[in-house]
């Protein structure tokens, strides 16, 4: 089997017609799989009717987990699973990757890498990161508020 050639849904097994509070699915670890994770993330926001800045943040958040977990692990997968809890949007993103350190946020102008997480976490209300529970591998999340944010208001002219 070409695990290369997956792009397999994880979660929401219940029909289209019932919405859902739960996504996911997985990309193989290559940087042309960023696009389709931001394509599946745009195609569930929009089927969750969540638009607007937390849309667009959203993307970015997902581009940058995922990029990250394709640069910088040596797994062949890559989960992404969204989920609506409380108010608010959660983005997680897991590799495969055998890495003994975490991610680290980079906070000097001069360093080539790092910056991603560092716009992860001024754009996110909160993120974090913790080991897989199973096996070896990273869990990245952020989490964003959607709904009746305050940035999500219509502004009147």
């Amino acid at each position: 089997m070409n695990r290369d050639a997956l792009t397999t849904p994880l979660l929401d097994a219940s029909p289209d017609t019932a919405p859902t509070s739960r996504y996911g699915f997985e990309v193989p670890a290559r940087v042309e799989s960023v696009s389709c994770a931001r394509r599946r993330v745009s195609e569930r926001l929009d089927h969750w009717a969540i638009g607007g800045d937390t849309r667009d943040t959203a993307l970015l958040i997902v581009s940058e987990l995922v990029t990250n977990a394709v640069v910088h692990t040596g797994g062949h997968l890559v989960s992404c699973q969204l989920a609506l809890e409380g108010g608010h949007l959660r983005i997680t993103v897991q590799d495969q990757g055998s890495a003994p350190s975490g991610p680290r946020v980079c906070h000097g102008l001069e360093e080539e890498r790092g910056r991603g997480l560092l716009l992860v976490e001024a754009v996110s209300a909160a993120w974090g990161t913790y080991d897989r529970e199973c096996g070896t591998g990273r869990v990245v999340w952020a989490e964003l508020p959607y709904g009746s944010a305050p940035f999500e208001t219509a502004w009147p002219c």
